[in-house]
């Protein structure tokens, strides 16, 4: 289990196309609040004949950054980049200046057995160069998580590969709508992806094979307008949670403060998990109901739980 904050800290992950190009003033003009995690991504929202034209803007958001930040405090959330291979790591690391500094680690699409080591060989390259860690963060959605034949096995050799460098890997992330892409599914604003057995059984298994070494984050949620979007997605974020999910993938800024939210600690939590983590480990008795007289807290049983409740505090408050 993660035991530092830092794995717990992406927080909701706004996506954005890496050629866009206001998104360097919506940054300095804290547009999109203060708690939240940037990816800008070079992928699958960018044409096969512009990438070259998306580097080149991912380029000029960077370096305007800098210039920015000589002259005027803003709050800069952690930016990731979704990269289409692992040569385009090494090109962005090459980024004149402080702008390659930046970026605080890369999202690896379609991580599977086929691309793995070179990903990996990449993000090692790209932290023997660099200052401060360079992170990677793969996203589990081959086509071929969904053979039952043989993804037991797929899953966890595809763990043996990340555990090489498992404090690089900060987030594990899943692609829940490229998995509903290979059924033909799309949920609708009152449907959680929970209830869509396929693919739930593919995230049980993703969470019992990684659940236990890394941070999961939920998958992206689609809507942000017109009726219902809001309860749809507090459902969806409550069964994310439930399931052993932390953070989720945004694709608007209106999802941010909901996601927020969602992984807020309540105070009733927060005071159980303190007080099982400073239990008294030479008492006779290792249970005891909880200050509220609603529940039994067990040091034993709990004490995981608590631990990761005192970092989803630190990471996004207590409500």
């Amino acid at each position: 289990m993660k035991n530092s904050v830092l794995y717990y800290s992406v927080g909701p992950l706004l996506y954005c196309p890496a050629n866009h190009t206001g998104i360097a003033d919506s940054l300095i003009r804290e547009r999109f609040g203060t708690h939240y995690s940037l990816a800008l991504c070079l992928e699958d929202t960018i044409s096969d004949s512009h990438v070259e034209a998306a580097e080149q803007q991912l380029a000029a958001t960077m370096k305007k950054l800098c210039r920015n930040l000589e002259k005027q405090s803003f709050f800069l959330p952690k930016i990731f980049v979704r990269v289409r291979n692992p040569e385009q790591i090494a090109r962005l690391r090459m980024l004149p200046g402080n702008a390659a500094h930046l970026i605080h680690g890369f999202i690896l699409p379609k991580f599977s057995l086929k691309n793995a080591d070179s990903y990996i060989e990449a993000i090692l390259s790209a932290n023997q160069n660099s200052a401060k860690p360079v992170y990677m963060m793969p996203i589990l959605e081959d086509p071929s998580l969904t053979d039952l034949r043989t993804r037991h096995e797929f899953l966890y050799y595809l763990k043996e590969k990340l555990d090489s460098v498992e404090e690089l890997a900060l987030n594990v992330r899943v692609g829940g709508n490229d998995l509903c892409h290979v059924y033909g599914f799309r949920r609708s604003p009152e449907e959680s992806i929970h209830s869509i057995r396929a693919i739930s059984d593919i995230f049980s298994d993703i969470i019992t094979v990684f659940g236990k070494d890394y941070v999961i984050s939920g998958p992206v949620w689609e809507y942000y307008h017109g009726r219902h979007w809001k309860k749809g997605l507090k459902k969806e974020l409550k069964e994310d949670r439930l399931c052993g999910f932390t953070g989720k993938t945004v694709i608007h800024p209106k999802q941010i403060e909901l996601v927020n939210d969602a992984y807020r600690v309540s105070k009733k939590d927060l005071a159980d998990a303190k007080a099982v983590l400073g239990w008294d480990q030479t008492a006779p008795s290792l249970v005891c109901g909880c200050t509220s007289g609603e529940r039994m807290n067990e040091y034993k049983v709990h004490s995981n739980w608590a631990q990761r409740i005192l970092l989803l505090s630190e990471a996004f408050g207590v409500r």
